[in-house]
């Protein structure tokens, strides 16, 4: 059974840091994707960043590229989010989803999600 546990998420002011984590359990780790995305209040699911399961892949959306950066430490079965320079328009409850094999910025193409973590980014 694929579990996802996210953790990391808090309240931060604008311009500061945090680091998302997503441990992983009950799949083959080699076999999958693993995809980040976030919600917030009134909007759709939006794919932030996404690492494949070669870990030769990377895709980030726009509004994020150059502020944040994927990870995966395959000896803990975990996938990072690092988030600097946060904004505001940042605020969303992130999450962590799977899919086989290959990067994906659209949430309806990932079989298995997490709980999902909030962060907040104060003005």
């Amino acid at each position: 059974q694929v579990q996802l546990v996210e953790s990391g998420g808090g309240l931060v002011q604008a311009g500061g840091s945090l680091t998302l984590s997503c441990a992983a359990s009950g799949f083959t780790w080699n076999y999958y994707a693993i995809g980040w995305f976030r919600q917030a209040p009134g909007k759709e699911r939006e794919g932030v960043s996404c690492i494949s399961s070669s870990d030769r892949v990377t895709y980030y959306t726009d509004s994020v590229k150059g502020r944040f950066t994927i990870s995966k430490d395959n000896a803990r079965n975990t996938v990072y989010l690092q988030m600097n320079s946060l904004k505001p328009e940042d605020t969303a409850v992130y999450y962590c989803a799977t899919r086989d094999y290959a990067c994906s910025g659209y949430a309806s193409l990932f079989d298995s999600w997490g709980q999902g973590t909030q962060v907040t980014v104060s003005s």
